[in-house]
């Protein structure tokens, strides 16, 4: 139970505190939960959760944060194996990495608070908002980015799928950077004008959320927007490939089965249609489940969080109806428990809250489940394996009959884990025999001059090779050139142009 004495009651009845010997410099005031029911402006101590929920919500909201550890774990492991392991093993995608981050954003929302044991409370009534608490800020910073990023690439996955299926457009550059340009610019965005215009505070939990002041326009409807889209784009897809299969069962031609190719025509049969689809949804099916659990997790989340404030709204705006509680804990003396069933009128059930903190909490692990692969874990014990130094011992296979004046080529290197081979600190091996020559490294220059080139006649060639013919003096008797003796001695032809 909270405590219920403080020097700050005033004129008010216990457990409410007078808001007029609070100060309006810090905090979130809009969070204050005030009455004038009781005479003068009463408020009830913070955190509010306390007094609208039963005593294991606290448990609840930490098991939650316990649970995106856990999740966190899986979205590590998934972009460390994108990062380090080929792409035969992670079959990684840029749509699958983008959206593993998105989610690893959503849960650091959740653990960042758990690390640091954050003061929910600016003062006896006024919870703590972005500006005063950095926890806060960043916790709510990141898990808004995480929605709004996680909204967005479950709806570019499922445009890619349905331009590959409906469309038959084979996704390149062009695509992957608008979808880029779009995945990580609309949430920084929509993340900039959710906390200008409406800001996060600590609402329930030490995980802080979106206030409820301009959060429609500046968050939610926005968000659920393209939630939409991505369903409509889905389930249109997926009318296509229903349609496109009852075509199949139907089509009654027989090019389609005796060849898979399409007609001069350029358009194809409808089984040859259902084939092509079918070939895709068995390579997508993975990314098509973690779309619609992903969509379906932030629309529950939305719809949990407007009817909170829709709830919370309907309390400052009619106080009347929140008489009955109010007026429970002023005769139990602040005694929550035998007032909880009128509490549980005016608020978001517990079983509710606790179903969206949970489905949030899980988005790593889903991601695990439909992204991961068995090939991952088997290509992490690839690479221990291969990283993992052995000693070798080389032994001669000359030992017994130990010889220095024989070749050194002549002798075998046998590793003692690899017959006949010898692994080099790259991992590849090089067969080694003894009649092999010996290994050389380095640049070395041809040799040109040591070995004697042979004339080979070829083999329909009547000709034989002939000596060079001798060389004779020049006669310049026979000849019309000048003879030497017209020049004259001590002639200087490199001085025969100058005047």
């Amino acid at each position: 139970m909270p405590n219920t004495t403080s020097p700050f009651q005033g004129a008010c009845a216990a457990p409410f505190l007078e808001q007029d010997l609070f100060p309006e410099t810090g905090g979130f005031i809009p969070g204050r939960l005030c009455s004038t029911l009781m005479g003068p402006s009463c408020c009830l101590p913070c955190p509010q959760t306390d007094w609208t929920y039963p005593n294991n919500f606290s448990t609840i909201t930490a098991s939650a944060q316990w649970i995106n550890v856990g999740a966190m774990c899986c979205s590590v492991f998934l972009l460390l194996s994108f990062s380090f392991l080929p792409v035969e093993k992670t079959h990684r995608h840029y749509l699958s990495v983008c959206l593993v981050i998105a989610t690893l954003f959503m849960q650091l929302g959740f653990i960042i608070p758990l690390g640091a044991s954050p003061e929910q409370c600016f003062n006896e009534i006024t919870p703590n908002d972005q500006y005063t608490s950095m926890t806060c800020a960043f916790s709510g910073a990141f898990l808004l980015a995480g929605g709004w990023a996680g909204v967005m690439w479950v709806f570019l996955r499922a445009v890619a799928l349905h331009l590959q299926i409906c469309w038959q457009i084979v996704i390149g550059k062009t695509f992957m950077w608008g979808a880029l340009a779009a995945g990580w610019g609309i949430p920084a965005i929509g993340l900039t004008i959710a906390l200008t215009l409406s800001g996060v505070s600590f609402r329930f939990g030490d995980t802080c959320h979106i206030n409820h002041s301009k959060s429609l326009p500046g968050f939610w409807i926005p968000l659920l927007v393209f939630a939409a889209f991505t369903v409509i784009i889905q389930f249109g897809t997926f009318g296509y490939c229903i349609k496109v299969y009852l075509q199949s069962l139907v089509d009654d031609s027989n090019t389609t089965t005796t060849s898979s190719l399409p007609s001069l025509r350029g358009t194809i049969s409808p089984r040859q249609a259902y084939r092509r689809v079918r070939r895709v949804i068995e390579l997508q099916w993975r990314g098509i489940a973690i779309v619609l659990l992903i969509i379906a997790d932030v629309i529950f989340f939305a719809i949990v969080f407007v009817f909170l404030d829709d709830a919370q709204q309907k309390i400052e705006k009619n106080p009347a109806k929140a008489a009955d509680w109010l007026g429970c804990l002023i005769k139990s003396g602040g005694q929550k428990n035998s007032c909880i069933e009128l509490a549980s009128e005016l608020v978001v059930n517990e079983a509710t809250v606790m179903a969206v903190l949970l489905l949030l909490s899980m988005m790593g692990i889903w991601c695990l489940l439909f992204l991961g692969r068995t090939s991952m874990f088997t290509g992490w014990y690839d690479l221990a394996k291969s990283r993992v130094s052995t000693n070798k011992e080389f032994v001669s296979a000359d030992a017994h009959g130990l010889n220095f004046n024989k070749d050194p080529a002549s002798y075998e290197m046998l590793a003692s884990e690899r017959n006949g081979k010898v692994a080099d600190s790259f991992g590849t091996s090089t067969t080694v025999t003894p009649l092999s020559p010996a290994a050389k490294s380095g640049r070395e220059t041809p040799d040109y001059f040591g070995r004697e080139a042979r004339y080979k006649s070829p083999s329909r060639s009547f000709s034989s090779p002939n000596p060079p013919s001798v060389v004779q003096s020049w006669d310049s008797s026979q000849t019309f050139a000048v003879p030497a003796s017209t020049y004259y001695t001590g002639m200087d032809p490199l001085a025969m142009n100058k005047i």
